[in-house]
């Protein structure tokens, strides 16, 4: 099979779920996520939506922090890839501002309206004694 990934414009559904993670008020932004959800954070293994969600109010309520679309492509059967920069600080040391990469991959089920089968995600390198 030969196919390659096109760089699109970055689609509604991805911004809202990117502010929902932001915000950590999914309604809206976590609709494409269902409880045949999978994801992968780097060694984390979480299924379905509800724990997905506990899992980013776990590691992302004691920061404040922004994710910022940098790029996105789309690949045949259903693959979407994002690549993004996350500004984060500690609630705590607001002033302690740290940057890290990361990757999305959403691997879709269906395209409309738009279900994740899998989301595996890669962040860092990360400076992690400055937020954890």
């Amino acid at each position: 099979m030969t196919d390659t990934a096109h760089a699109t414009s970055v689609p509604d559904w991805v911004l809202k779920f990117m502010n929902a993670i932001d915000t950590l008020e999914f309604d809206e932004g976590f609709a494409p996520l269902t409880e045949d959800t999978e994801m992968h954070f780097g060694t984390a293994h979480i299924h379905g939506v509800e724990a997905i969600k506990a899992f980013f109010v776990k590691i992302d309520e004691p920061l404040n922090i922004t994710h910022e679309v940098l790029e996105f492509w789309t690949a045949g059967d259903g693959v979407r890839l994002l690549r993004g920069e996350a500004t984060m600080a500690k609630k705590s040391a607001p002033d302690q501002v740290v940057r890290a990469p990361f990757m999305h991959i959403f691997y879709l089920d269906q395209e409309e309206p738009v279900r994740v089968r899998t989301l595996r995600i890669t962040a860092g390198p990360l400076q992690t004694d400055a937020v954890m």
